[in-house]
């Protein structure tokens, strides 16, 4: 798959430098995946959850929450914001899915 947008997650890992390694695990990851659906990433990534037209990916032993939009199809996921555990509860962010 191709992985768009890398800056997010060198943006999140400028201020979380503990996030830095797990944040490039999951890139690497993806970049190497084939999935054709969301039944086939939970494979490789069992704690991935559909929230509405969002994938969100729990990062660094569940410290992080990767919010994604992933098409099956065209092997395009787009990263749309990584927040700590306690940003992600606030839930601001699922105005975007």
């Amino acid at each position: 798959m191709r992985v768009i947008s890398k800056p997010v997650l060198h943006a999140f890992a400028e201020s979380h430098p503990q996030a830095r390694n797990p944040l490039e695990d999951w890139y690497d990851a993806m970049l190497e995946g084939k999935w054709k659906n969301s039944a086939e990433l939970r494979e490789h990534f069992p704690s991935a959850d559909q929230v509405r037209r969002c994938t969100v990916f729990n990062v660094g032993g569940n410290k992080y929450r990767l919010i994604t939009r992933v098409n099956y199809r065209a092997q395009i996921v787009f990263v749309g914001f990584v927040l700590t555990h306690e940003e992600y509860n606030l839930e601001k962010w699922k105005g975007h899915c």
